[in-house]
């Protein structure tokens, strides 16, 4: 089935707004983060512990699993969904990301991209229709439009004439999705320039698609500033009764930001990142759980995570796994800090429906701001 967004209720002061998204395994309550499973896995956990953090939709990566196992492979499987073992919806992206990242301008045409594997420097080359079609056989939920990510840096002249050819790619994807179980997203991009973003949304609000993506804020080399822009100049012009879908966004402050906003769906890489680096969300801003400062440490990381790492374990027995180098220590901070970002929405889900967003922003802002001057991070693999 095609997914369905119900709005239930916008809050009073703020643009944030609390659905629910009907999909083929249930229905959820947004705003949404969703663990990112780049390789139809979330980085050293399982299914069953995906869902008890409280997680719904999960992602995986076109471009990576093209690469291996195939599509073919995942298809023979019976889908993502069985080859993985988990019950839940799957959103795939487009693969572009990544492409655009291996690709040189020059090798960007009307028709594709051209690059090299970044496994083995094979030459490859991706449409909007191998994308799609890619997609179509690894049965997502919610399957993306493929399009250019230009870097935050692209001239006006460059970013006008990205867009339009990502309109025709939108366009042409869309003509040869054929997979009826499967929702097709647009992706808005433009930048942070106000007239291209307009005419993106517009002309993409256009082909009707099932939901609407906010593209390139996630770029290196964007300030916090211009991803807020790209957002403000985006959503006025998405349909009331769509998913608005923010991509590769994770840190919590900007999770506010976007809510406040109007975003419904996030994703990051940026929690199991950090957990693999040994660092850990707390209300109080994020820390380095290999300071020697924590060694004799003997309290939880965060006394308000009901998560199952801080029920059961304490900062020194972390801190020890991480210096020993037990995967131990990196699966429970991405148990942590998974499940950090999911009650953070759940948090977010019940302010809107009180009315009372503003409240819980300005509560959490005081204490995470207060010991946390690190720069926002926003990655994607």
């Amino acid at each position: 089935m095609k997914i369905k967004y119900n709005l239930i209720h916008k809050d009073k002061n703020t643009k944030a707004r609390y659905g629910l998204l009907e999909t083929n395994y249930g229905t959820y309550e947004t705003p949404i983060f969703m663990p990112v499973g780049t390789q139809a896995t979330v980085k050293t956990l399982d299914p069953d512990e995906i869902k008890e953090i409280g997680s719904g939709i999960i992602l995986s990566n076109t471009y990576h699993l093209w690469l291996r196992p195939g599509e073919d492979i995942v298809a023979k499987a019976g889908g993502l969904h069985k080859f993985m073992n988990y019950d839940g919806p799957i959103l795939t992206d487009s693969g572009g990301f990544q492409v655009f990242s291996l690709a040189n301008p020059k090798d960007i045409s009307e028709e594709g991209v051209i690059f090299k594997s970044h496994i083995n420097g094979e030459k490859l080359f991706l449409t909007p229709e191998k994308s799609i079609a890619i997609q179509n056989k690894l049965d997502s939920d919610i399957a993306m439009s493929f399009d250019e990510c230009p870097p935050a840096s692209a001239s006006h002249e460059y970013m006008q004439n990205s867009v339009e050819r990502t309109i025709r790619w939108a366009k042409r994807g869309k003509k040869v999705h054929s997979n009826p179980h499967q929702s097709l997203f647009g992706i808005i991009q433009g930048g942070a320039y106000e007239d291209i973003r307009r005419f993106s949304a517009t002309e993409t609000v256009k082909l009707n698609f099932d939901g609407y993506s906010i593209g390139g804020v996630a770029n290196d080399g964007e300030s916090k500033e211009d991803m807020y822009l790209a957002i403000d100049y985006s959503i006025p012009y998405l349909p009331e009764d769509k998913p608005r879908y923010l991509m590769g966004v994770g840190e919590p402050i900007d999770l506010f930001e976007g809510v406040e906003r109007g975003i419904d769906m996030f994703d990051c890489v940026l929690p199991t990142r950090l957990a693999r680096h040994g660092h850990a969300f707390t209300r109080n801003g994020k820390i380095n759980l290999r300071n020697a400062k924590y060694k004799e440490d003997f309290t939880s990381i965060d006394e308000n995570c009901d998560c199952k790492c801080c029920k059961n374990y304490t900062k020194a027995y972390i801190r020890h796994l991480l210096v020993a180098n037990e995967t131990l220590g990196q699966r429970l901070l991405s148990i942590h800090n998974l499940r950090f970002l999911i009650k953070i929405m759940e948090e977010i889900r019940e302010s809107i429906k009180n009315d009372r967003f503003l409240e819980l922003k300005e509560e959490f802002y005081h204490s995470y701001l207060k010991n946390n001057h690190s720069k926002t991070s926003k990655q994607k693999d």
